[in-house]
């Protein structure tokens, strides 16, 4: 191992970040907060859906949540190891919209119209929940 730069021998270094030493309730509080941003995450987005450019709709909560969601699982995989821990905001992002998909505030319906926006739940769903699950399929991978 060396020889390559100048003839030199290369030092190794294993880790280039020291280990951040937490305390336990710390993470717990910070993991808990990121999974109730998941479901206020989920909340906006779904009443937000519907939203319009003039007469067209345009459905940019959806792109807005998944960038969101990506956000949140990054940061709770700088809280924990598991990849199944750092996964909860976006578990509990799924379980509010689910719920919001079998009944919603006063028993209105939340994902409804016609047209575009019959179909607007499931651009939700592909990118609310499809963006931090690649990432998260990515760190598992790497």
């Amino acid at each position: 191992m060396g020889d390559r730069i100048d003839h030199r021998t290369a030092g190794q270094h294993p880790d280039l970040t020291s280990p951040v030493t937490v305390a336990q309730p710390l993470r717990v509080a910070v993991l808990t907060l990121l999974t109730i941003d998941g479901v206020l995450c989920a909340l906006a987005a779904s009443f937000f859906l519907p939203m319009r450019i003039g007469a067209i709709p345009f459905p940019i909560s959806a792109v807005i949540a998944g960038l969101v969601n990506v956000a949140l699982v990054w940061a709770a995989l700088h809280w924990t190891q598991s990849p199944r821990t750092a996964a909860l905001p976006l578990w509990s992002w799924l379980a509010t919209v689910g719920i919001l998909t079998l009944i919603g505030p006063g028993d209105d319906i939340v994902f409804g119209g016609v047209g575009v926006m019959a179909y607007a739940v499931f651009l939700l769903l592909a990118l609310g929940a499809g963006l931090p699950a690649l990432l998260l399929w990515r760190t598992v991978n790497s």
